[in-house]
């Protein structure tokens, strides 16, 4: 049964996927299953195939990335690159995100404090 912690962690998770898959590959280009495990070493949370090439696929149709199959060993795989209009949607989202959260931590934090000292 998921808690209400748990629940809170996978919205955040999931609102935050665009912004973290394109962050994961700003770092080079990735094949899919790599793009999963740096997504669960990131934030603690597991993507399932599923999930992620929907969303690859879906990214790569905005032109944000760029997919290539690699045919050059025994096991195919289709990796996937940033495009420069990758690049400024990155930019322009972890920009919105950090204004985001200043905002949200302007509401709760000193709600916490006043928590904190009265309760």
């Amino acid at each position: 049964m998921a808690t209400p912690a748990n629940k809170s962690h996978r919205d955040l998770f999931r609102g935050s996927l665009d912004v973290m898959v394109l962050s994961v590959l700003a770092d080079g280009s990735q094949y899919g299953y790599a793009i999963q495990k740096q997504l669960h070493l990131h934030s603690g949370q597991k993507i399932q195939a599923g999930s992620l090439y929907p969303l690859l696929h879906r990214l790569e149709s905005e032109g944000l990335i760029l997919a290539t199959w690699d045919k050059s060993s025994a096991r195919e795989r289709k990796w996937y690159e940033l495009t420069p209009a990758g690049e400024k949607k990155l930019c322009k989202s972890a920009a919105d995100w950090q204004a985001y959260i200043a905002r949200l931590q302007g509401l709760v934090l000193p709600a916490i404090r006043r928590i904190a000292t009265h309760g």
